[in-house]
Order: C-alpha cells, then structure tokens, then sequence
C-alpha cells in the first residue's frame, strides 16, 4: 500500500517528535516552516493531503487540516489522530475516479454517467482500474497474470467472460460499447 503524505506546517516541534519515531509510522511526513513555504509549494504542484498545523490561515480552507491546538496530548492519541485523518482522506479520494466521462465510485461500487448507474463487482472494477491504468492493450495472458494471480501455463477463459460479461453491462446500461475495445492485441480502454 502507498504510504500517504502528512504536510506539517509551521510547527517544527511536531515535526522533530514525529521524525524520532518516522520508522514507526504508516505515513511519510514532509516539513514546511512556513504557511507561506507550503502555499507556495501547494500553488506549483497540488496535492490532497494532510495538513498539520497549529494556525488557521485562510488558505487551509476547503482543505483536509488538522488543527493541534488542544495540547498536551499523548503521542499515541496524536498519531491515532493523524491515522484516523488519513483513513477518512483515502475513503474521501476513492470515493470519484473519473474515467473518460464516467464516474468510479469505489467505496459504493457504483460505475456512473449522468443520471444511469450500474453497480459493479470488485473483479470487474479491478479490470477497469487495471485497463485504465495501464494505457496500452492488454492481452489474456497479461490480465490473468495481473488481476486474478494464475500462471501463464493455466489455460482458462475467466478473462474473456468477465470481460464480455462487463462489456455487455457497460452497453446495456449506457449504451456504450466501445468502452472497453477488443482487439487481436487484447483489451483496453478506448
């Protein structure tokens, strides 16, 4: 799993703390002394991430902060803290993948384009994660290996049904069947 990112800003002390322990952390931590360093840094490459603070500086809002002004407070508590922000950003994040002019929710599962939606499997959001991440065709062979784990020497069809099963859901809701495109190179996402 990606570890996420903890922007602590103008709060050096935190800082120090957390780095001690850095070994020890499900995230990575980035320093910025300053509001001003990390609204400079934000404006030239955004991220959605957490920011740590003991300030309320306009900039932060709209933004996922965690304001520390309720201290003394236990390391343990902090962290608990910090990690139970972080769960809530990564359900947050997961929550809308746009793919082409769809919407992937993956926390309900749903696949949608105005007002149709259709519910999806895991397996079948895996493939369109999968085909969308990848850019390229993908062929059986690569989509076995990749999204269910088998070995090359398995012969199966498990790829072309769910494959055709998902391409005819896609089409019967939305009325779209290029989407997921075949072709003798294998599958992708046009």
């Amino acid at each position: 799993m990606i570890r996420q990112n903890v922007n602590i800003v103008n709060y050096n002390l935190l800082y120090k703390v957390l780095d001690e322990i850095k070994e020890n952390l499900s995230f990575n931590i980035l320093k910025y002394e300053s509001d001003e360093d990390f609204i400079k840094e934000e404006k030239n490459n955004p991220t959605d991430c957490l920011i740590i603070t003991n300030s309320n500086n306009k900039f932060f809002n709209g933004k996922n902060l965690l304001v520390l002004n309720n201290l003394p407070m236990s390391l343990n508590k902090l962290v608990e803290l910090i990690n139970i922000n972080l769960i809530k950003l990564r359900f947050n994040q997961q929550s809308k993948i746009i793919i082409k002019s769809y919407e992937l929710d993956l926390n309900s599962k749903f696949f949608s384009k105005a007002e149709n939606s259709l519910k999806l499997t895991q397996k079948e959001i895996e493939i369109i994660l999968y085909l969308n991440s990848n850019k390229i065709k993908n062929n059986v062979l690569d989509l076995q290996k990749n999204i269910w784990g088998y070995s090359p020497d398995l012969e199966t069809h498990t790829v072309e049904t769910h494959i055709y099963r998902l391409r005819k859901k896609i089409n019967d809701k939305f009325n779209d069947n290029d989407f997921i495109v075949s072709h003798d190179d294998g599958y992708f996402i046009n």
